[in-house]
């Protein structure tokens, strides 16, 4: 169950094994890729060139996709366990992990699966997203917070080169966006974005990467983890440049 990444590379794996099997993967939405498909910032086509391996897998003889099918409306456990001998579940997180913090449900609170989702012309959700703030706070600090502040922060000019829905590049074409602060609960050296990220971030023109002193001070724990990890080394050197 699932068309995504994870679901065609197990199909791929048991594909490959010693075992006489025929596979069907059911996936709900009439495309497959999962979030390769909606989940990848516009502006990173060499990430979404993963579709090529992936489409490789899909068009074996042993191998069937069905989508359009969705798990619980069209096709039941009961149906699954009837006719098949193993079932892999490879459905993905289908929603944000709710913020446990005070006015997280205000107007103008959104989780970053929806506002991906909209950027990438994911086909349930609106065509429009409001974009009438000016400053906009972007609450984590892992890849998809980066890609959502670069999204925001990016021109015009800058997006019309990318993979962007046309109402998407209108919708933030018209944006009145002018700050975006990335807020993370704890030091860069428990940052979870990758070094390349954040370099890409700070290369776009008419952004402002600003780090404020105070931030790269650190106790023991941060430096344990920074002499840790060469990406968190990477990180917090690329921080202090």
């Amino acid at each position: 169950m699932g068309a995504g990444p994870a679901g065609i590379y197990a199909a791929d794996i048991l594909d490959k094994s010693d075992a006489d099997v025929s596979i069907d993967i059911f996936e709900r939405m009439p495309a497959p890729f999962g979030l390769i498909r909606y989940g990848v910032a516009p502006d990173h086509p060499r990430i979404k060139g993963i579709v090529t391996a992936l489409h490789k897998v899909l068009d074996r003889p042993g191998i069937r996709l069905l989508g359009n099918v969705g798990y619980g409306t069209d096709i039941k456990l009961d149906d699954l366990r009837e006719f098949y001998d193993a079932v892999i579940f490879a459905t993905g997180a289908m929603s944000d992990r709710a913020l446990d913090i005070p006015g997280i449900d205000l107007p103008g609170s959104y989780g970053a699966a929806d506002f991906v989702s909209w950027y990438d012309g994911h086909p349930d959700v609106p065509r429009t997203w409001p974009l009438e703030a000016t400053s906009v706070a972007v609450l984590g600090v892992g890849n998809v917070a980066l890609d959502v502040a670069r999204v925001l922060a990016k021109t015009a000019d800058e997006l019309l080169s990318t993979d962007i829905p046309p109402n998407v590049y209108e919708g933030l074409k018209s944006s009145k966006v002018t700050d975006v602060h990335v807020f993370g609960r704890r030091g860069p050296a428990q940052a979870k974005f990758t070094p390349l990220e954040l370099r890409e971030l700070d290369h776009s023109p008419n952004v402002e990467v600003i780090v404020y002193p105070e931030d790269i001070e650190f106790d023991d724990g941060s430096i344990a983890a920074i002499r840790s990890s060469k990406q968190v080394d990477m990180v917090v050197k690329t921080l202090q440049e």
